[in-house]
């Protein structure tokens, strides 16, 4: 069912994504995620309101097409085992914008002059609720919609409180756990992921100076080759653990065929993790 798509090419993710959604939904609204996709893509290419492109070089365009893809998969796959409760049609879609949007905190409007966008790290969640509210609702979308994108949102944040974000109904804390495994998972899979981590770090780095109030726990890393040495840590202590139990386990629906077949997203992870590992050992090799 998965192949290897490359997230850089819009027209490629939004084909895939499409087909997904035709399967899951064979009479829903054909123009849909066309739709979505453009409103995203508009958002994040300057093209809304007086907000500028995306410059944040981590958290962008293609991070949000690499989530977006496996969050498509997950639902089709979770919709091809035949899990209940089965998911409606209107929280898949409010699922996808969900994703679409989960960080569009980090775009700055034209009067922000200083920094980039990655110096909203650590409210960007926050920003990207406000986003949603503004842009749903000037679309004509129903409070209790705005409210379930914002609750899916919130679900992406590291720090985020599960049990206490106000899901509306059942399928949407699913949907909302769907999507923050796809967050984690669709950029830890990237085959350049451990290329980007110094990028990653960067945005750190900024967000620290830019925001004294956060900038204790945003000086967790002391350098770039610090995150990069931490991040299988992150990986085994936080993000499957976060999966496994918070998230109900949802990335099994990843799994291809289902049930036992081979995860290709946790495959792609664990292949990053062992490079990162590999790369400690020939440092250290090298330094004795």
């Amino acid at each position: 069912m998965f192949g290897r798509i490359d997230t850089k090419d819009t027209a490629l993710v939004l084909q895939q994504v499409e087909g997904m959604y035709r399967e899951v939904f064979s009479r829903g609204d054909a123009t849909f995620v066309r739709r979505a996709f453009e409103w995203a893509e508009q958002c994040f290419t300057g093209r809304y309101a007086d907000y500028m492109p995306i410059d944040a070089r981590y958290h962008d365009w293609e991070h949000t097409l690499q989530g977006t893809l496996c969050l498509a998969r997950l639902v089709h796959g979770r919709h091809r085992a035949g899990a209940q409760p089965a998911l409606p049609q209107r929280i898949v879609e409010l699922g996808l914008l969900a994703i679409l949007f989960h960080d569009t905190g980090y775009l700055k409007r034209k009067s922000d002059a200083q920094g980039s966008g990655a110096k909203y790290t650590a409210i960007h969640v926050m920003r990207s609720i406000a986003f949603a509210d503004e842009f749903l609702s000037h679309q004509g979308f129903s409070r209790s919609d705005v409210m379930a994108v914002q609750n899916m949102i919130r679900c992406t944040g590291v720090n985020a409180n599960l049990p206490a974000i106000p899901f509306q109904e059942e399928a949407e804390r699913i949907m909302g756990y769907a999507l923050g495994t796809a967050d984690l998972l669709g950029q830890m899979a990237d085959s350049a992921y451990v290329e980007k981590l110094p990028v990653l770090y960067q945005e750190f780095a900024e967000a620290s100076r830019f925001d004294p109030a956060h900038a204790e726990s945003l000086r967790e890393f002391s350098s770039e080759d610090d995150l990069i040495k931490k991040t299988p840590g992150f990986w085994q202590h936080y993000v499957l653990p976060r999966i496994s139990n918070e998230f109900g386990r949802l990335h099994v629906f990843l799994n291809d065929p289902f049930p036992d077949g081979p995860n290709l997203y946790l495959q792609k992870v664990e292949e990053n993790m062992s490079r990162i590992n590999g790369r400690a050992t020939r440092n250290v090799a090298t330094a004795t």
